[in-house]
């Protein structure tokens, strides 16, 4: 029996480590087996293009560039990690998938739905996940957390205006796809975690 593929997207600083982590642990609470991936990586050639896209190169990197490296790197995750895991029947549980790149690159950079759906048929070829919980943050309050971690990225600089769209795109998205759960994320993170295994337990039964 094939695995269920759950994956947790959202804003920077919206929570999605904490979560994650909890999910895992209500999963394997029920006995399942599960494992976890990142994007962009997750493989050894898919870090190596995370390291890639956000890196604070000199020169500009052209949008379409930052677009297919990030499909580069979800078609070797896809292909070497969790297509294997849940044939061999076990659950995964992603930090982003595709819909972080029809939100970021499409929202925020504003690229033609034409070429994201091209890149997407191409390296995808239809799979999609089972469940995905959206953690909907404010974007000033989301790179306020953000920069209480550390020095921001070349993408996480990207500008408030920027993460703006992206927001308005995640949401888009989200009412118009009934396996996108949307979650406020700018409750208390104990009220955010309750409304995650309620979802999660929901999707399971």
């Amino acid at each position: 029996m094939m695995g269920k593929f759950i994956v947790v997207e959202g804003l920077e600083g919206a929570g999605k480590s904490s979560v994650i982590n909890l999910i895992v642990d209500t999963l394997k609470r029920s006995g399942i087996e599960c494992e976890t991936t990142r994007e962009p990586g997750g493989t050894p050639m898919a870090e190596a293009i995370r390291e890639c896209v956000k890196h604070p190169w000199e020169e500009i990197v052209a949008e379409e560039t930052e677009l297919m490296l990030m499909y580069a790197a979800r078609k070797q995750l896809l292909d070497n990690k969790i297509l294997p895991a849940l044939r061999s029947g076990k659950w995964v549980v992603g930090d982003r998938h595709d819909l972080s790149s029809q939100a970021y690159q499409g929202g925020g950079r504003g690229i033609d739905p034409n070429i994201m759906k091209m890149l997407r048929d191409i390296t995808l070829q239809g799979f999609t996940p089972d469940l995905t919980i959206y953690l909907d943050v404010e974007p000033e309050a989301g790179l306020a957390r953000a920069r209480g971690r550390g020095e921001l990225d070349r993408i996480e600089l990207a500008g408030l205006d920027f993460f703006r769209r992206t927001r308005k795109k995640y949401c888009e998205l989200a009412a118009m796809d009934e396996s996108i759960i949307t979650i406020d994320a700018m409750q208390e993170m104990t009220t955010v975690h309750h409304d995650v295994v309620e979802a999660v337990s929901r999707f399971m039964r």
